[in-house]
């Protein structure tokens, strides 16, 4: 395990561990406590382990903690299906997938001509291509329609989904529930950071967004969640209330295709008459 590793993984077990509440895993609340969350001798017993021994992995001075140790943690800490998989990539290192991308850890950013004739026979469904820092690296013309009046075009966000969404004035008024789409952009970066730790752009971003109160708070937090998959609600200044449900292709290492399916289930309600504007 190496440096960033060992870091993102001891950091990962003390936020998890300020998160839980003793009534969360059976124990009295008992006296007011110092700080928030389980103490680590609570941590240690519920997952079998010495509590010098839960100390040393939280300051990255253990580094190869067994598969039935991790598993004993996960449950220790009540992690979901989705924070496990976070977890173990954590403890396992960091794959680097070796000749995927070049050697300085620099993410490959030219979306192919084939991509992008993807993208244009999607339409009318909006697609786009997101690059692992989340940079907007291509679209159709049915996502640029949707997009450009929520402001995710504007020259301000720097063509970036998370800068647009921690960063523009309008993103919290169009996101009726933004903190779902924070999460998800916060959960994509850890992601991202998991894989790719020596990527200088990769880190200059999340230092950048930094600045921002909300990205901090849950960055700090080492909250994951399904970022892949998940539906999400607009108003948006067009079209009005709409639902998205955002889907996730892999057409290589470093991008990924999102698809934006805007009001599917309200279209194929029973008895909706379309009407064509």
């Amino acid at each position: 395990m190496d440096g960033v590793s060992r870091s993102e993984f001891a950091e990962f077990l003390i936020a998890r561990r300020a998160q839980l509440q003793p009534e969360e895993v059976g124990l009295p609340s008992g006296r007011r406590r110092r700080t928030p969350g389980l103490r680590r001798e609570e941590v240690a017993a519920l997952a079998g382990v010495s509590v010098d021994y839960l100390a040393r992995l939280e300051q990255g001075r253990d580094t190869n903690p067994s598969t039935a140790v991790l598993a004993a943690l996960a449950e220790a800490l009540r992690l979901n299906e989705v924070e496990r998989h976070h977890f173990s990539k954590l403890a396992l290192g960091l794959d680097h997938q070796v000749g995927s991308c070049p050697a300085d850890g620099r993410a490959f950013e030219r979306v192919s001509d084939t991509v992008q004739a993807v993208l244009d026979a999607m339409h009318p469904t909006p697609a786009f291509v997101l690059g692992r820092r989340l940079n907007i690296l291509a679209w159709n013309a049915a996502w640029r329609d949707f997009a450009e009046p929520l402001g995710l075009l504007d020259a301000s966000v720097e063509g970036n989904l998370a800068h647009y969404l921690f960063g523009h004035p309008a993103a919290e008024k169009w996101w009726t529930d933004w903190p779902v789409a924070a999460d998800l952009m916060t959960s994509a970066l850890r992601a991202a950071r998991s894989q790719w730790a020596e990527d200088p752009q990769l880190t200059a971003t999340i230092e950048a967004l930094q600045r921002f109160p909300e990205f901090m708070r849950r960055w700090q937090e080492h909250r994951v969640t399904d970022y892949r998959s998940a539906t999400v609600h607009l108003n948006h200044p067009i079209r009005g209330e709409v639902e998205v449900e955002i889907e996730t292709l892999d057409p290589a290492v470093d991008q990924s295709v999102m698809v934006w399916l805007v009001d599917r289930r309200r279209v194929h309600a029973p008895g909706l008459r379309l009407v064509n504007e």
